[in-house]
């Protein structure tokens, strides 16, 4: 028995070196022990676009003179970094500091998911197809019902539907969105239902959910595999599926406008991202190796440096992990369901000088 421990014991060891790279991995800078990590310089060999970024900063600048405020040396010194140079190396030569992200391994590896605003087809009244309400936020103080109490009629007779959808998935996906477009096509209106409140209970993963229970193996979860599977079940299996997460989230109706984050910032896909602001506050300039993906939604073998601004958070957003937005509608959809890849991380920060500096 004990050389039977023993041969487990070095097989595990051999799988612990045996380190992935199958989604973007890279162990090339060793170990770190904190979320964030004073660094020297940034040496990266990847093929750099910044392009999406100078479009980004201008919303936020025109969009939140405090928050320009807040940031505005980092600003400053970026975009005198982008004019005259680009070069990762030379950050330093504008007074930029850099603090590396640690990755949830330790080892540089940030893990970056995608989101999307949807755009879901409801009616102000409920039929017999459009019968899946979205609710404004109750006053439930700390006692709001869990997700399975709202599906068996919780909130029924309150006044507090907003619309009725067809899908009951669609529902769900906009709530793990945080917002989401609506087309009523009873009077062809579009509105924009932004993030209300939520229920207080704690967040699970579906997506986890049907990996335990080998209905979705684990290499193709995304969300399009979510939806699939959806479609191969009745309604009683679709709403236990959704049940296991009792966290449920409720909108607040606005007259279409573009998407904005938690800062009150409109989005530009591809240049923004959803952060832990315990570690990466509101306007936070990144430089990251974003992970590249193929249609099928494998990474491609490539990373490509970018600039990234933190303009938004979420209830899984936290530490090592960025949430990239991708845009509105079906196909941005897609193609956040399939970002679960990994990529390295800098935070642009300016130092801070000290009393006694200052007054010298």
């Amino acid at each position: 028995m004990k050389k039977a421990l023993s041969v487990v014991g070095i097989s595990l060891l051999l799988a612990a070196c045996a380190r992935p790279t199958d989604r973007g991995q890279q162990y090339i800078d060793g170990r770190f022990d904190d979320v964030l990590n004073p660094v020297g310089q940034v040496a990266s060999d990847k093929v750099r676009d910044y392009s999406l970024f100078p479009a980004q900063l201008e919303k936020v600048e025109s969009s939140s003179p405090s928050l320009t405020k807040v940031n505005q040396d980092v600003y400053e010194s970026v975009k005198a970094w982008l004019a005259e140079s680009g070069e990762p190396t030379a950050l330093g030569d504008y007074g930029l500091s850099l603090e590396q992200m640690g990755g949830g391994d330790g080892y540089g590896n940030v893990l970056f998911t995608g989101y999307f605003s949807p755009v879901i087809e409801m009616r102000h009244k409920p039929d017999a197809l459009f019968r899946y309400p979205v609710y404004a936020m109750p006053q439930c103080d700390d006692k709001c019902p869990t997700r399975e109490e709202i599906y068996n009629g919780a909130l029924d007779g309150l006044g507090l539907e907003l619309g009725y959808s067809a899908s009951l998935i669609d529902n769900f996906i906009m709530e793990v969105q945080g917002s989401g477009f609506i087309h009523f096509g009873d009077n062809d209106q579009l509105e924009y239902f932004a993030y209300g409140g939520k229920n207080g209970h704690p967040y699970v993963s579906i997506g986890k959910v049907l990996i335990e229970r080998d209905e979705v193996p684990r290499e193709k979860m995304s969300l399009k595999a979510i939806k699939d599977w959806v479609a191969q079940q009745d309604e009683a299996t679709v709403m236990e599926l959704l049940n296991q997460n009792p966290s449920f989230v409720f909108f607040a109706p606005k007259a279409a406008h573009p998407v904005t984050g938690t800062a009150g910032i409109p989005l530009l896909s591809g240049a923004s991202v959803a952060a832990d602001r315990d570690f990466l506050p509101m306007g936070t300039v990144l430089l990251a190796e974003v992970p590249q993906l193929n249609e099928e939604g494998n990474w491609n073998g490539q990373h490509v440096l970018k600039l990234l601004m933190a303009l938004d958070t979420g209830g899984a957003v936290k530490k090592n992990h960025l949430d990239l937005y991708h845009g509105m509608g079906e196909e941005a959809g897609i193609r956040a369901g399939h970002h679960k890849h990994f990529g390295r991380v800098w935070k642009l920060t300016k130092p801070v000088e000290n009393e006694d500096s200052v007054q010298q």
